[in-house]
Protein backbone atom coordinates (compact mmCIF):
# COMPACT_ATOMS: atom_id res chain seq x y z
CA UNK A 1 0.00 0.00 0.00
CA UNK A 2 1.23 3.50 -0.71
CA UNK A 3 1.48 5.70 2.49
CA UNK A 4 -0.33 7.78 3.12
CA UNK A 5 -3.95 7.01 1.12
CA UNK A 6 -5.07 10.55 -0.43
CA UNK A 7 -7.61 11.72 -2.90
CA UNK A 8 -8.24 15.48 -3.95
CA UNK A 9 -11.65 16.75 -5.15
CA UNK A 10 -12.93 17.67 -7.69
CA UNK A 11 -11.48 14.63 -9.38
CA UNK A 12 -11.47 15.81 -12.79
CA UNK A 13 -9.13 18.44 -11.16
CA UNK A 14 -5.16 18.13 -11.33
CA UNK A 15 -3.88 18.09 -7.64
CA UNK A 16 -2.29 21.27 -6.96
CA UNK A 17 1.92 21.11 -6.29
CA UNK A 18 0.57 22.22 -2.03
CA UNK A 19 -1.22 18.95 -2.50
CA UNK A 20 2.17 16.78 -3.66
CA UNK A 21 3.89 18.54 -0.46
CA UNK A 22 1.09 17.37 2.09
CA UNK A 23 1.06 14.09 1.09
CA UNK A 24 5.07 13.62 0.75
CA UNK A 25 5.12 15.20 4.45
CA UNK A 26 2.79 12.92 5.87
CA UNK A 27 4.82 9.93 4.48
CA UNK A 28 7.91 11.65 5.82
CA UNK A 29 6.05 10.92 9.46
CA UNK A 30 4.89 7.32 8.75
CA UNK A 31 6.81 5.92 11.31
CA UNK A 32 4.96 8.32 13.93
CA UNK A 33 1.49 8.74 13.16
CA UNK A 34 0.10 5.78 10.43
CA UNK A 35 -2.69 4.04 11.36
CA UNK A 36 -2.27 1.50 8.57
CA UNK A 37 -1.41 -0.93 10.60
CA UNK A 38 0.88 0.57 12.95
CA UNK A 39 -0.48 2.92 15.61
CA UNK A 40 -4.05 2.33 17.94
CA UNK A 41 -5.11 4.97 20.22
CA UNK A 42 -3.70 8.33 18.28
CA UNK A 43 -5.18 11.47 19.47
CA UNK A 44 -5.44 14.03 16.68
CA UNK A 45 -3.53 16.50 18.70
CA UNK A 46 -0.65 14.10 18.83
CA UNK A 47 -0.58 13.80 15.40
CA UNK A 48 -0.86 17.41 15.07
CA UNK A 49 2.05 18.12 16.58
CA UNK A 50 4.45 15.27 15.60
CA UNK A 51 3.61 17.62 11.78
CA UNK A 52 3.51 20.59 13.18
CA UNK A 53 7.28 22.14 12.45
CA UNK A 54 6.95 20.86 8.82
CA UNK A 55 3.42 22.10 8.20
CA UNK A 56 4.90 25.44 9.78
CA UNK A 57 7.85 25.29 7.43
CA UNK A 58 5.22 24.61 4.69
CA UNK A 59 3.72 28.28 5.84
CA UNK A 60 0.76 27.07 7.84
CA UNK A 61 -0.15 28.71 11.13
CA UNK A 62 -0.85 25.80 13.33
CA UNK A 63 -2.34 25.01 16.92
CA UNK A 64 -0.60 24.79 19.08
CA UNK A 65 -2.10 23.84 22.30
CA UNK A 66 -5.42 24.15 23.98
CA UNK A 67 -5.42 27.36 25.64
CA UNK A 68 -7.01 30.58 23.48
CA UNK A 69 -3.52 32.38 22.15
CA UNK A 70 -2.91 28.81 21.09
CA UNK A 71 -5.70 28.13 18.84
CA UNK A 72 -6.07 29.25 15.30
CA UNK A 73 -9.58 31.19 14.96
CA UNK A 74 -10.94 32.30 11.00
CA UNK A 75 -13.71 34.23 10.89
CA UNK A 76 -17.29 33.50 9.90
CA UNK A 77 -19.21 36.61 10.50
CA UNK A 78 -18.07 40.31 11.11
CA UNK A 79 -20.28 42.47 13.21
CA UNK A 80 -20.01 45.89 14.33
CA UNK A 81 -17.50 47.87 13.29
CA UNK A 82 -15.83 44.96 11.22
CA UNK A 83 -15.24 43.17 14.63
CA UNK A 84 -15.00 39.33 13.76
CA UNK A 85 -18.50 38.00 15.76
CA UNK A 86 -18.12 34.39 14.56
CA UNK A 87 -15.05 32.78 14.73
CA UNK A 88 -14.73 28.81 14.00
CA UNK A 89 -11.05 27.41 15.74
CA UNK A 90 -9.31 24.65 13.11
CA UNK A 91 -6.11 22.70 13.85
CA UNK A 92 -4.44 24.90 11.04
CA UNK A 93 -4.17 27.85 8.37
CA UNK A 94 -2.34 28.60 5.19
CA UNK A 95 -2.79 32.26 4.29
CA UNK A 96 -0.81 32.83 1.01
CA UNK A 97 -3.18 29.58 -0.36
CA UNK A 98 -6.42 29.68 1.81
CA UNK A 99 -5.83 26.38 2.77
CA UNK A 100 -7.60 25.18 6.25
CA UNK A 101 -6.49 22.03 8.28
CA UNK A 102 -8.55 19.09 10.13
CA UNK A 103 -6.59 16.69 11.50
CA UNK A 104 -9.27 13.86 13.04
CA UNK A 105 -8.55 10.73 14.84
CA UNK A 106 -10.42 8.92 18.21
CA UNK A 107 -13.57 10.71 18.10
CA UNK A 108 -13.64 12.34 14.86
CA UNK A 109 -13.55 8.74 13.01
CA UNK A 110 -16.12 7.35 15.24
CA UNK A 111 -18.72 10.51 15.78
CA UNK A 112 -18.84 11.52 11.91
CA UNK A 113 -16.38 14.72 12.21
CA UNK A 114 -15.69 14.48 8.92
CA UNK A 115 -19.29 16.17 8.54
CA UNK A 116 -18.74 19.06 10.95
CA UNK A 117 -15.46 19.71 9.44
CA UNK A 118 -16.84 20.14 6.05
CA UNK A 119 -20.02 22.37 6.53
CA UNK A 120 -17.96 24.49 9.36
CA UNK A 121 -15.21 24.94 7.04
CA UNK A 122 -17.25 25.47 4.61
CA UNK A 123 -18.07 28.71 6.24
CA UNK A 124 -14.64 30.12 6.91
CA UNK A 125 -14.47 33.35 4.51
CA UNK A 126 -10.80 32.84 3.36
CA UNK A 127 -11.06 29.35 3.28
CA UNK A 128 -10.77 28.43 -0.37
CA UNK A 129 -9.06 24.93 0.39
CA UNK A 130 -9.72 22.14 3.02
CA UNK A 131 -7.17 18.89 3.73
CA UNK A 132 -9.32 16.71 6.08
CA UNK A 133 -6.69 14.36 7.38
CA UNK A 134 -8.70 11.04 8.81
CA UNK A 135 -7.37 8.03 10.03
CA UNK A 136 -6.66 4.55 7.94
CA UNK A 137 -7.99 2.33 10.94
CA UNK A 138 -8.34 3.75 13.96
CA UNK A 139 -8.21 1.51 16.67
CA UNK A 140 -8.69 2.00 20.63
CA UNK A 141 -6.57 -0.47 21.61
CA UNK A 142 -4.88 -3.10 20.21
CA UNK A 143 -7.47 -5.65 19.57
CA UNK A 144 -10.76 -3.21 18.98
CA UNK A 145 -12.03 -3.65 15.62
CA UNK A 146 -10.54 -1.08 13.20
CA UNK A 147 -13.29 2.16 12.37
CA UNK A 148 -12.02 3.05 8.68
CA UNK A 149 -12.23 6.83 8.64
CA UNK A 150 -10.34 7.72 5.68
CA UNK A 151 -12.53 4.99 3.19
CA UNK A 152 -15.80 6.12 5.02
CA UNK A 153 -15.00 10.33 4.62
CA UNK A 154 -13.84 8.95 0.83
CA UNK A 155 -17.04 7.86 0.18
CA UNK A 156 -19.02 10.57 1.49
CA UNK A 157 -16.75 12.86 -0.69
CA UNK A 158 -17.30 11.66 -3.47
CA UNK A 159 -20.90 10.91 -3.26
CA UNK A 160 -21.25 14.91 -2.65
CA UNK A 161 -19.03 15.93 -5.84
CA UNK A 162 -20.42 13.23 -8.22
CA UNK A 163 -24.19 14.00 -7.17
CA UNK A 164 -23.25 17.90 -7.45
CA UNK A 165 -26.94 18.44 -5.28
CA UNK A 166 -24.16 20.08 -2.31
CA UNK A 167 -21.90 22.23 -3.83
CA UNK A 168 -19.06 22.82 -1.40
CA UNK A 169 -17.26 26.28 -1.83
CA UNK A 170 -13.91 24.90 -2.39
CA UNK A 171 -11.53 25.39 -5.09
CA UNK A 172 -10.58 22.00 -4.05
CA UNK A 173 -10.07 19.51 -0.73
CA UNK A 174 -7.76 17.26 -0.10
CA UNK A 175 -8.08 14.02 1.95
CA UNK A 176 -5.50 12.37 3.14
CA UNK A 177 -5.63 9.66 5.25
CA UNK A 178 -2.51 8.58 8.01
Amino acid sequence: MVYPLWKYFPSNTTPPEWALAMAALVARHAGAISTAKVHTGLKSDDVLAELRDDLELLGFVVEAGKTKMDKVARAVLYGEGGVPEVNYEIDGFHDDFGIALEVEAGRGAANNADYRDIVRTSLILDAKFLVLMQPIGYRSNPGATAIHAYANTRAQLEAIYASQRLRLPFKGLLLIGY
